[in-house]
């Protein structure tokens, strides 16, 4: 599956505007690791664009989200494996566990899009270009800030071997790279 056509069913199964910015972001992270740690690009932001296909039909049930998207994708001639175990394995909801480099990249920057984007959101202009990695950093340490954002989750980046601030500012460069196709 390309790009293109990976991009067709996110458009054709996700209906919320935020949430497929979110996958958008999630993809552009996802190709920076890749670069970063000597993974397939294409396969990694493959994992990072579908990894939330499911996540409207399944809100009310996130024990099987994930799960219903690898379905998905079987069905619609995705047999890549790995890339299946990272989208299941982001969800550690529905019993998948995170094994792989792809899978712990996903974990990861799952959570570290939703900080960015909501960085870039409380400013006045509401767009990325002026976001500073300090002030993420700032962010980042506050708790009440973008709740959703599981500090937790995040500083897994470290089973990577990469340092918070590196991951932090590779999540930033990535999605400033996209701003416009993100709205941001």
């Amino acid at each position: 599956m390309d790009r293109e056509q990976a991009l067709g069913l996110v458009r054709e199964r996700v209906k919320n505007e935020n949430l497929v910015n979110h996958m958008l972001a999630t993809e552009a992270i996802m190709g920076a690791l890749a670069r970063r740690l000597g993974g397939d690009e294409e396969r990694w932001r493959l994992a990072g664009l579908l990894h939330d296909l499911d996540v409207e039909e399944t809100a009310e049930r996130m024990d099987v989200h994930g799960n219903l998207t690898v379905e998905w994708l079987r069905e619609a001639g995705l047999d890549d494996e790995e890339v299946l175990q990272a989208i299941r394995a982001h969800n550690a909801a529905n019993g998948s566990t995170v094994g792989c480099a792809m899978d712990r990249a996903l974990f990861a920057c799952d959570c570290l899009s939703g900080l960015v984007t909501a960085a870039a959101l409380i400013r006045p202009e509401k767009k990325l270009a002026p976001v500073e990695l300090k002030s993420l950093k700032k962010r980042f340490k506050e708790p009440s800030f973008a709740k959703g954002a599981r500090r937790e989750d995040i500083m897994t980046c470290s089973e990577l071997g990469l340092e918070l601030e590196e991951f932090l500012a590779i999540g930033l460069d990535a999605m400033k790279g996209v701003a416009d196709e993100l709205g941001l």
